[in-house]
């Protein structure tokens, strides 16, 4: 099964799928919702074979494929994944089949095309698949570029209030980081060897000042993408625009291959500018912590106070990058994973309350619990999720980023610990405020409001709801196939764990 050529089939199979929805007529949308899951679905199917046949304790990177694609310049259809790009790839696999459901309807709200709908989306599937397979970096550029097109029309065609200039802020941002990239991708191939494979890059001798620009060419680009602070402006707009399924997309998995591309071309192809440029990623991940959490509360937006929580929880990733130790790192890989599964839960029964309301504004809730009560529980439970409480995912990932940043540098540790304050303030304040209290008269009044979960919703939140327990009790399986990569990782930049201070323990306890 190993020798199964699993990325570049799993790279082209949605892309396939898309095509076959988008010829479908346009009189036949439950045809082409059907096609799309089915199509997201054996693309699941294929993802659980390729988990199950990675070598935990094999090679760093597998299922590599080449294919000639620009023989002058040194360019290749080259595709590997270690276990940090293996977990992201199961996330996208699992995600778009439940974004698929849970948009059941929506395209048909927009009045628009509800085959293009769903072929965007598996469009998207395609291109998000091959950015985290991609071990070419020319490669991965296109990719990087390519997957703001499907988002762009999801949000400016299917979107909801100020959709057009969401689209174009979020677009031109994008496009303005990819500017800053492609110019580091071509001095990278002039100084490393006229090559653009990773494999090849990574032993290239660059010098530190060369190295230093060209780490800040693609810092900007992932920092703009995943988005750190001060970068982070676009993630509001777009976020609160965006269908409710594209937008857990957007923040459970595009927003991913920022802080990916840090661990996968920052680090490994620039360890002393990584190490250069520490305690400012450090300073920006601490402050997008505080200042997201803390414009989080004032939000009266769902998705948007949403967004803002998503903006907190990428500067624990970034502390959890740049502390350098395999606890951070590993801390980190996994707050992208649990990050997109409990973000992804929290945007799509978000979207679920606002489309039985007809509004996404918080002020015009107020004690839905008493009219829709398994809804609400199921908001309630994503959002403590979101919060980190212990006994779910997130709760180990944070917790993990958190001690593994105290043994190397503990003042930015305990400032990131005041976001979990803050994030218990943003997440318990908006449920009492929307599911919690006397019950707004105005919402006997909406006949979407006398409708509680449906069958296809709970389809929709149960494998999440599951996953998300069953990682913050039992995250082995996963960490497993994690901790060898990170592990590499520090390696590359040259780092080693803080050895524990028994001797001062001892000495303390005298």
């Amino acid at each position: 099964m190993s020798n199964f050529p699993f990325l570049s089939v799993l790279t082209v199979a949605p892309l396939v799928g898309a095509l076959v929805v988008a010829l479908l007529p346009r009189r036949l949308p439950d045809l082409a919702k059907l096609v799309a899951f089915g199509w997201s679905l054996l693309v699941l199917v294929l993802s659980v074979a390729m988990w199950i046949a990675f070598q935990a304790d094999g090679d760093r990177f597998q299922f590599r494929e080449s294919y000639a694609w620009i023989p002058n310049w040194g360019v290749n259809f080259t595709f590997e994944v270690d276990g940090i790009a293996l977990v992201m790839l199961m996330l996208i696999a699992i995600l778009v089949p439940l974004v698929i459901l849970a948009s059941w309807h929506d395209a048909e709200q927009s009045k628009r095309s509800v085959p293009v709908y769903f072929a965007l989306l598996l469009v998207l599937e395609c291109t998000m698949i091959g950015v985290f397979a991609a071990a070419d970096v020319f490669l991965f550029y296109v990719f990087f570029e390519v997957m703001l097109v499907p988002m762009y029309f999801l949000i400016g065609s299917y979107g909801g209030h100020q959709r057009q200039y969401a689209a174009v802020k979020f677009f031109l941002y994008s496009l303005v980081g990819g500017l800053f990239m492609l110019a580091a991708v071509i001095g990278l191939w002039v100084v490393g060897g006229k090559t653009f494979d990773w494999q090849a890059l990574s032993q290239a001798d660059i010098d530190v000042n060369t190295a230093r620009w060209l780490f800040l060419g693609f810092f900007l680009a992932f920092a703009i993408k995943a988005p750190f602070f001060p970068f982070h402006t676009w993630l509001p707009d777009a976020g609160g625009a965006a269908p409710a399924g594209a937008a857990a997309l957007l923040v459970g998995v595009l927003d991913k291959v920022g802080t990916f591309g840090i661990l996968r071309y920052c680090l490994p192809l620039f360890p002393e500018a990584s190490k250069w440029f520490a305690p400012w990623a450090l300073a920006l991940g601490v402050i997008g912590i505080i200042y997201a959490a803390l414009l989080a509360v004032g939000q009266n937006d769902l998705k948007r106070l949403v967004s803002y929580t998503s903006i907190a929880h990428f500067g624990f990733i970034g502390v959890g990058i740049f502390a350098f130790t395999t606890q951070a790192g590993t801390g980190a890989v996994l707050y992208m994973l649990n990050h997109g599964l409990a973000t992804g839960l929290l945007f799509l029964v978000v979207g679920m309350l606002i489309a039985r309301r007809g509004s996404a504004l918080i002020s015009d809730f107020g004690g839905a619990g008493k009219l829709v009560p398994v809804l609400a529980g199921v908001l309630f439970f994503a959002g403590l999720a979101s919060l980190a409480l212990p006994g779910t995912a997130p709760f180990v990932s944070e917790f993990l980023v958190l001690i593994g940043t105290f043994t190397t540098n503990k003042p930015v540790a305990v400032i990131a610990t005041l976001g979990i304050i803050l994030a218990a303030a943003y997440v318990l304040w908006m449920i009492q405020r929307t599911t919690q209290g006397t019950l707004n008269p105005a919402l006997t009044e909406v006949d979407g409001m006398r409708r509680d979960l449906t069958l296809r919703e709970k389809i929709v939140v149960a494998p999440l709801i599951a996953l998300i327990v069953l990682l913050g009790f039992y995250p082995k399986p996963v960490t497993d196939v994690i901790n060898p990569a990170v592990k590499a990782t520090m390696q590359d930049v040259g780092r080693t764990d803080p050895a524990p201070a028994v001797g001062s323990v001892q000495e303390a306890a005298k």
